[in-house]
């Protein structure tokens, strides 16, 4: 019986996922290495604690918040993710907690 072939850290998803998957699956970010530039710029909070490692494990239940294309993201995830699809299903991974909030906008008050 041969052995099973190597596994080259491609696992699925047992009960958590690296945070930069996570943000790639969801379609936040264009490529996994955008995302990984993401999380190391400071810029997204996981459970409240900013978070600088891409490898952060992810799980269900999770809060994340992010500031990304003008509008600050505050989620809560709700799975897990096997791959990087379309976007309804990327919709699926996650349940957006501030769907009302408005796009961040510049002060206008304050230029004059």
């Amino acid at each position: 019986m041969t052995p099973p072939p190597p596994d080259h850290g491609e696992e699925a998803p047992a009960g958590s996922i690296r945070l930069d998957k996570w943000l790639w699956h969801a379609r936040f970010a264009k490529s996994r290495s955008r995302a990984a530039a993401l999380v190391e710029s400071g810029a997204v909070r996981l459970n409240s604690a900013r978070v600088v490692k891409p490898a952060t494990p992810v799980r269900i239940g999770d809060g994340l918040s992010f500031a990304l294309a003008g509008r600050i993201h505050v989620l809560r995830v709700r799975a897990l993710g096997t791959r990087r699809g379309p976007a309804p299903e990327a919709r699926g991974l996650y349940l957006d907690l501030d769907a009302a909030s408005p796009a961040l906008e510049p002060d206008r008050e304050a230029g004059k």
